[in-house]
């Protein structure tokens, strides 16, 4: 507001040239208006009129011109109105107490009107202040992007403050900060980065010819430092004032809290539109996964049928029925999972609970993969001490299922897949565990999202829905999944289930 509004400092100031004529033709007014009076007033009644003087000067013209003013008055006073006239000298002796009280008089009085008077220049300094934050406040709340925070910012200080200024935003690593603007104020980086860090003021004590900013305050949000505010007065010796320094703070809050919002403004988009994608993509999945059902159905029946025509078929033809079969069973799964996997995503699935001994599950599994495990042995170890569980057995079979195929199929041949479970606390972990190449440790993160594939380039057949599959069962258990890689070689994936409070067997009486 310095640029806008008068300084509750002005009065302070030395008296300029007009303050100090203005105040000279005020007391030789006073004297010329009180000279015919003379006769008519006592001293003491002309005595007033000179305070009066001195009161309008302290309210118009400052501290500094009222002290002149009251000099001015004793010695004006002395010289035309005290005998012997027209001489500073003093007849009486009374006249110097009546001199030292009306300067003491007009002292008292310059002083207490000066106070007053900047009392209100800064209650009107800071209304000023208050309205144009709840002008700034409102114009932010309407702003749509960053750049019309940043706009609206810098505005908003060279015509209060007369300074120059500029926001720093983070970079994606937050290990830096770049210029929002493209006409910013050269800054002084590592300042900045320190206001980031610490969340606190930092000042420049370096004044040099470069014109950097000797200010950074840290734009502060509820979650974390959304950036810094870098500001540069007009004159770069001058110490800003308390109150600048707490309307500069106000101002930063306001920024950060409109740079939160519309961050979380764009976040939500992307949540809402990688929803409607998701939601797109599971709708078009299980479309075509039930439109192609039927006919991979029909082509797997008519695969079989061949092996029973008679006379029988010749052995190339035979062949070629039991390629056409295998090929249509392999498609018929890769439906299958696309179906699964929508059903998942759109939360169609119900758990059939029950509980049950985990090996029933693991059995099972190993049993229905049949010849896929058939290059591999299985190792099982299971915890003596495992609870009963409650779960969906379909599903987890499922689950246990796709693990074992997916380290078949990338494991070596003849290397053992291992498979073990144990008591974590209040979960049960299961692994399963092979010898093969491993997963690739910059997409680890990404494994478990639909058709992404461990080795994309490899000839393994597959489209990456496996994985996602599993991670969308166990969740819907309770539980959580992750893949890592073993010290001496190899893939683990491992998952979890939640014990539960599971009912007491009793053991049955020999």
């Amino acid at each position: 507001m310095e640029a806008s509004a008068r300084s509750p400092d002005a009065g302070k100031a030395s008296p300029t040239g007009r303050n100090i004529g203005l105040t000279i033709l005020a007391c030789l007014g006073t004297a010329a208006v009180a000279t015919p009076l003379l006769g008519h007033l006592d001293l003491a009644n002309i005595v007033m009129l000179f305070l009066l003087t001195v009161l309008v000067i302290s309210v118009k013209l400052g501290r500094n011109a009222a002290v002149l003013a009251s000099i001015l008055s004793v010695l004006l006073f002395d010289l035309f109105f005290v005998s012997p006239r027209f001489s500073l000298a003093v007849s009486d002796i009374q006249y110097l107490v009546t001199f030292a009280v009306m300067l003491v008089t007009a002292l008292t009085t310059t002083h207490f009107t000066s106070v007053l008077r900047q009392k209100a220049q800064e209650a009107e300094v800071r209304e000023q202040r208050t309205q144009g934050l709840y002008q700034l406040a409102r114009q932010l709340a309407g702003s749509l992007t960053k750049e019309q925070v940043i706009e609206i910012s810098e505005a908003f200080i060279k015509e209060q403050l007369a300074a120059q200024s500029a926001i720093l935003l983070p970079d994606e690593t937050r290990h830096g900060l770049v210029a929002a603007s493209a006409n910013a104020l050269p800054v002084e980086s590592h300042l900045a980065l320190v206001a980031l860090e610490s969340g606190k003021l930092v000042r420049s004590d370096e004044v040099s010819g470069l014109g950097y900013a000797p200010l950074y305050l840290p734009l502060g949000g509820s979650m974390r430092i959304r950036g810094v505010l870098a500001v540069k007065f007009a004159n770069d010796h001058l110490e800003p004032t308390p109150a600048t320094l707490s309307l500069l703070e106000a101002l930063a809050s306001l920024v950060a809290v409109a740079l939160e919002r519309l961050h979380y403004v764009e976040v939500a988009q992307g949540t809402e539109v990688k929803m409607l994608t998701e939601r797109l993509r599971s709708s078009i999945l299980s479309a075509l996964s039930h439109d192609l059902r039927t006919p991979l159905t029909a082509m797997v029946g008519l695969a079989d049928s061949l092996f029973l025509i008679k006379p029988a078929l010749p052995a190339v033809a035979l062949e070629t029925a039991q390629a056409l079969h295998e090929q249509s069973a392999r498609l018929a799964g890769l439906v299958g999972n696309l179906l699964d996997m929508a059903r998942l995503n759109a939360g169609e699935v119900t758990l059939r609970r029950e509980w049950q001994p985990l090996e029933e599950v693991v059995g099972a599994g190993i049993k229905l993969l049949g010849n896929a495990l058939a290059e591999h042995p299985v190792k099982v170890d299971l915890a003596r001490d495992l609870p009963l569980l409650n779960f969906d057995a379909v599903l987890i079979e499922r689950v246990l299922c796709n693990l074992l195929e997916n380290a078949a199929k990338y494991a070596p041949p003849h290397t053992a897949i291992e498979l073990s479970a144990q008591r974590q606390g209040e979960f049960v972990e299961v692994a399963v565990k092979d010898h093969g190449p491993g997963f690739p440790s910059e997409r680890r993160d990404e494994l478990f999202n639909m058709f992404v594939r461990g080795q994309p380039e490899s000839g393994k057949p597959g489209t990456g829905l496996g994985l996602a599959i599993c991670k969308a069962i166990v969740e819907a258990h309770g539980g959580r999944i992750r893949a890592d890689n073993l010290p001496a070689g190899g893939a683990c994936v491992s998952f979890t289930l939640p014990v539960g409070n599971p009912p007491v067997v009793e053991e049955e009486v020999a």
